[in-house]
């Protein structure tokens, strides 16, 4: 578990609430849940727009994190400030993901978007139920080593 304790993500100043991101989270698995369901391609493609708005843009918001605001907000938790930089990060890897879900879908390759699909929302459940992210894994032990590796 020592590794654990030594795990590099990316740093910036910025700060989020850790208890939205958990609630965006819960609504990833929600909405990845209807697509499980019903199989329309235009949820993850939903999906990787508003992951594309968390990574990519300024916006302060993107639906699914407008929507987990107000789920905060309603419960009345204090906020717990957290590096935004990892969460950035982490959406990026979401984007990638729901983008590879929404194109093996519309492709008819059913297995590969299920597979996609799986992968995102066991990170979502790892973040949201276990407050584990595996943003924060995948950069520390696959990213920053090819990083260092090409200095």
């Amino acid at each position: 578990m020592i590794q654990f304790r030594q795990m590099i993500c990316p740093v910036s100043p910025d700060r989020i609430d850790e208890n939205r991101v958990r609630a965006t989270a819960l609504g990833v698995i929600i909405t990845m849940g209807a697509f499980f369901i019903t199989g329309y391609e235009i949820i993850p493609a939903f999906l990787a727009v508003d992951f594309y708005i968390r990574a990519f843009t300024k916006l302060k918001y993107s639906p699914l994190s407008w929507l987990a605001k107000q789920l905060v907000d309603a419960i009345g938790t204090k906020p717990v400030l957290i590096p935004k930089a990892p969460k950035v990060f982490a959406a990026r890897i979401g984007f990638l993901l729901t983008f590879l879900t929404t194109v093996s879908a519309m492709l008819g390759m059913s297995f590969f978007a299920i597979i996609l699909g799986t992968t995102l929302v066991s990170f979502a459940f790892l973040e949201c139920g276990l407050n584990f992210c595996a943003g924060c894994w995948i950069y520390t032990y696959v990213v920053y080593p090819l990083v260092r590796k090409g200095r």
